[in-house]
């Protein structure tokens, strides 16, 4: 029997702990997914090293790829619980985790037809706080788990049995180097990447050759993926904590699974993995629904998109999803990006991503505008009366879109998100920006004595009949609160949406803070004189249709 154990998570780079507070699982699926081809390039490592392994996995992924879970146990490899959707143990009651654990199984156990035998949290667990959880994994047929990170130098910083009741379960912790102050883990994965692997070999040595307990080693398949998209949001430290030596994962791991023996827990604890408790579910044809043809009212959504390479992959994901659910509610999308000058590879990737999708259209500028500009362009450019305009990096959900089109009645000229109204949102936005951003706002309320609690937002439903015509003397971010200004100068009725704003996770702003701050002032005073003598100071007329080099349009599907 080999006595080190090899233990493999399977996540994928936007569901780690690291990035957390900013990426929400119901935003899973619009990321790039990379977990399929990482893990097979784990799979096709581990055959050349004729190396097995336990593969914890998030019920999350086995319930959209069965095929790999399949995939795995077919190349002789253990599958394990890595919980649905990796939320930390704090965030769930006793019952809750139950509901976890037996969700989880299902997706796992329909996919690959075994019993699974062995759980590890989506987080570090402490022997003083969460030893509940061995009562309900004993409880619910669990052999094993290999969640704790012992913290004290006692014997449960070794593989040991746990009784409960009439029964027992084994835990097999993190290893640990006792530094005579406190324990450092030195388990694989981040600790690996983090500390100078000089010492981390010399550590795992002296475990070995020290002690009778399997060294239990650990890493993600996306600690093998260098070319990961960068969550641009993240903190400076968690940077560090996720894409540190990325590069160097992969001959770390080669070397330490030449030099030791590894095996998966299930061999070690003689669990026999080839035993089915039913056949694994095969693919089967899914059925066409065909639903009866009823009336649609057009739309159109504008994006407008500068520098934004990084993202267009993210948004192409939720644009997807949001043209399907705008369905199901009675209405065809149409799209109109607009690059404004871009100087990174945006054009050619709205091309790849969209040109040959029916009812897009793709604009471009000769020269960059700014962001009001962009939206005016495609104004003008659509084809129906109800207009959206979204953020390209949907720091506001587009599917707010939904609930803010039946808003624009007849009466409407426009309905806007609204962060700053009593029951929106703000997250994770950097705290400077934000105070600007409210400050901005409170006083273009004060200036244009209106309710209105936001005007900077880019996210809007538009009547186009009545913002048309409307010329802009900023075609910037100043741009999208003259719009705004104007409107309620010119008697119109605005319509706030309580929304979310959240910080974006690719790209950098292109927002000039100065060149802002002293825009809004000249704004400001331009639309207060606008106000009280009826017409504006030098403001010229914009006409977006003229800046544009090239058009690709694919309208079939009318």
């Amino acid at each position: 029997m080999s006595r080190h154990l090899l233990t493999i998570l399977v996540e994928d780079y936007f569901q780690v702990g690291a990035f957390g507070d900013l990426i929400q699982e119901k935003n899973w699926t619009r990321f790039e997914t990379r977990y399929e081809i990482n893990t097979r390039r784990v799979l096709d490592l581990l055959d050349t090293l004729e190396t097995k392994a336990t593969f914890f996995v998030l019920g999350w992924i086995a319930e959209r790829s069965p095929e790999l879970v399949r995939e795995i146990v077919s190349r002789g490899h253990e599958v394990a619980s890595r919980g649905f959707y990796h939320r930390p143990l704090r965030y769930l009651s006793p019952e809750e985790f139950r509901q976890d654990l037996l969700k989880t199984n299902k997706a796992l156990e329909d996919a690959c037809g075994q019993q699974i035998k062995g759980y590890r949290a989506a987080e570090k667990l402490n022997y003083e706080r969460d030893k509940w959880i061995f009562e309900i994994l004993a409880e619910e047929g669990f052999e094993y788990d290999a969640s704790f990170l012992p913290r004290k130098k006692t014997q449960e910083r070794y593989a040991h049995k746990i009784r409960i009741g009439n029964g027992e379960i084994w835990e097999f912790p993190y290893p640990t180097k006792d530094l005579k102050i406190a324990l450092l883990p030195i388990a694989g994965g981040n600790y690996f990447r983090q500390i100078p692997y000089t010492f981390m070999r010399i550590f795992v040595n002296q475990w070995i050759h020290e002690s009778n307990s399997p060294f239990i080693f650990y890493f993600h398949v996306w600690e093998l993926d260098k070319n990961q998209p960068r969550i641009s949001a993240a903190t400076f430290l968690n940077k560090i904590r996720h894409y540190r030596k990325l590069d160097k994962m992969e001959w770390i791991i080669n070397e330490t699974l030449k030099k030791h023996e590894f095996c998966s827990i299930a061999e070690y604890l003689g669990i026999n993995a080839e035993s089915k408790i039913f056949k694994a579910r095969v693919d089967r044809p899914i059925e066409q629904v065909h639903l009866t043809s009823n009336f649609q009212i057009p739309i159109t959504i504008v994006v407008p998109c500068y520098n934004e390479a990084e993202t267009l992959g993210f948004l192409a994901k939720t644009l997807s999803e949001l043209e399907t659910d705008l369905g199901k509610e009675g209405y065809k999308a149409h799209f109109i990006f607009v690059d404004d000058a871009s100087t990174d590879e945006t054009y050619e990737k709205l091309l790849d991503l969209f040109s040959n999708k029916p009812r897009v259209k793709i604009l471009r500028h000769e020269k960059n505008l700014g962001v009001a500009a962009g939206i005016m362009t495609g104004l003008r450019a659509a084809e129906t009366e109800i207009v959206c305009s979204i953020d390209c990096d949907c720091s506001y959900d587009p599917h707010n879109l939904i609930k803010m089109i039946p808003l624009l009645t007849e009466d409407v000229d426009l309905v806007t998100a609204s962060p700053y109204h009593p029951a929106g949102m703000v997250r994770n936005v950097p705290k400077w920006r934000l105070f600007l951003s409210k400050v901005a706002s409170k006083l273009y309320q004060r200036l244009l004595d209106s309710e209105v609690a936001t005007y900077t937002s880019c996210f809007r439903v538009y009547r186009k009949k009545r913002v048309l015509n409307i010329s802009l003397n900023h075609t910037d971010f100043l741009g999208i609160a003259e719009i705004m200004g104007k409107i309620l100068i010119g008697g119109g009725k605005v319509i706030e949406w309580p929304a979310t704003l959240e910080v974006r996770l690719f790209g950098f702003s292109k927002m000039k803070t100065m060149k802002t701050i002293l825009g809004h002032l000249r704004l400001m005073f331009s639309l207060t004189y606008l106000r009280f003598f009826g017409k504006a100071m030098s403001i010229q007329t914009f006409s977006s249709m003229k800046t544009l080099k090239s058009e690709r349009e694919n309208e079939g599907g009318n």
